[in-house]
């Protein structure tokens, strides 16, 4: 239903405007400042603006409905429309008026009800047992098992189905036993008892036991066999290809240093006298060896009573 509701001015008016044509959301207030000009008028949050100064803001700009509101300056008349339901926030009264500024926090006196049989405070499986017929019965140990809520011919239809596949059909044709000497396995092992049979012998006993009853006429058949070797594991490629400390002689993985032909560890890329590290700092080969500015030099430097003598070559 819509209220109209008159703001005596002057500005500010005190409430947040959002939405617009240009959010296509209709134009609501989104907020009221306590004890503002809006709160007075009892312009309240959610309210959803019809019209502003007579004007339907049906189709009007986020931007267009602040500029009129701006322009109202003694008073401001909007058109809203308001849901029924509100938000609650509690009041304080005082001399019979909402106070606008407090909030009332002391919690309401409710009734007291002791837990009792109202609330279900202990998980009740369903009924682990279900009737086929009045003499046959189905007992699960399953826990919570629905078995009890399907009927008879179901719970037949799904015990043939898992039986299935472990009591195997009996075949057509087959008569039942009296006695134990009518089973056509008891016979077959009668048969293998009585009948005598050779010892078993390996090939190689086999062929010396021809040997000695041929008296040696025929020849020994016999067979080389060889120990079974194994095969030493050839070492991964990524091992072969990993180049090798020219100071420490190990393997290198990761950062390589590259001085001429020779690589080192970071931490071997140091001089031969001091062992400080070359980073950034230059190094110098000195008869094959690495060597900072000042024991490379002090290697080179000429013996007493000799001079240094630059020499060029010929082009």
């Amino acid at each position: 239903m819509p209220l109209n509701i008159v703001l005596v001015g002057p500005a500010p008016w005190g409430f947040r405007l959002t939405g617009g044509k240009d959010f296509n959301q209709p134009l609501t207030v989104s907020r009221i400042t306590p004890g503002s000009k809006a709160s007075v008028a009892n312009l309240c949050s959610g309210d959803v603006i019809l019209a502003i100064e007579g004007v339907p803001a049906i189709d009007m700009l986020h931007c267009d409905a602040q500029n009129m509101i701006k322009e109202s300056t003694n008073q401001l008349c909007l058109t809203v429309e308001r849901s029924e339901t509100r938000l609650w926030s509690p009041q304080v009264t005082e001399e019979g008026k909402a106070n606008p500024f407090k909030i009332n926090l002391e919690a309401e006196q409710q009734e007291y009800q002791p837990i009792g049989t109202g609330h279900n405070r202990k998980a009740q499986p369903f009924i682990a047992a279900a009737n086929i017929d009045e003499k046959r019965q189905v007992v699960s140990s399953a826990y919570n098992t629905p078995i009890g809520l399907y009927s008879s011919g179901n719970i037949q239809d799904a015990m043939q189905g898992q039986m299935r596949g472990l009591v195997h059909d009996r075949p057509e044709g087959t008569k039942t036993l009296t006695s134990i000497e009518e089973s056509d396995v008891y016979q077959m092992l009668q048969r293998n008892q009585e009948e005598p049979q050779e010892p078993r012998q390996s090939g190689s006993f086999k062929a010396l036991q021809d040997f000695v009853d041929s008296d040696g006429t025929r020849p020994l058949m016999t067979r080389t066999v060889r120990a079974p070797t194994t095969k030493p594991t050839t070492p991964t490629g990524n091992l072969q290809k990993l180049p090798l400390c020219d100071k420490c002689g190990n393997g290198i993985v990761g950062t390589v240093v590259k001085a001429r032909d020779q690589y080192r560890h970071p931490g071997c890329f140091v001089c031969s006298d001091c062992d400080i590290n070359l980073k950034q700092k230059g190094y110098f080969f000195v008869e094959g060896q690495l060597y900072c500015e000042m024991h490379a030099r002090a290697r080179t430097a000429p013996p007493d009573g000799h001079d240094l003598i630059t020499t060029y070559t010929s082009a």
